[in-house]
């Protein structure tokens, strides 16, 4: 009897199906992937004195702004004065991004941890 691996599932063209725990992760990485997006959207358009006429602008501000509040007063902002606008770099949104990719990756390992599925190793 032959033994069946992935390679030769997929070789014959069936796709492995995902588990449910596998699914889960999945979600937790495409929630955290499009909030850290987000967030950087917010850091480049801080820095570039994006217009708050702009309803883009307004979007992304207003959607990002709830994420980046309980890091707000870590690192004072810095201001930088253009001939038309007005730059802000926001260290606060840095360490948002940064600590929103360490809780999505905790996350699913606290997952993986209980689901109890023989995970692969490295």
């Amino acid at each position: 009897m032959t033994e069946i691996t992935k390679e030769t599932i997929v070789s014959q063209g069936k796709a492995p199906e995902a588990t449910n725990s596998q699914t889960i992760e999945y979600l937790i990485y495409f929630f955290f992937g499009a909030l850290d997006i987000l967030l950087a959207f917010r850091l480049v358009l801080k820095i570039m004195g994006a217009s708050m006429a702009s309803g883009f602008v307004k979007l992304v501000y207003g959607l990002s702004g709830i994420f980046i509040l309980p890091f707000e007063g870590i690192f004072r902002r810095w201001f930088a004065q253009g001939v038309e606008t007005s730059s802000v770099f926001e260290p606060s949104t840095l360490v948002a991004i940064a600590v929103y990719a360490v809780l999505a990756w905790g996350t699913v390992k606290l997952i993986r941890i209980f689901s109890g599925e023989q995970q692969p190793t490295a």
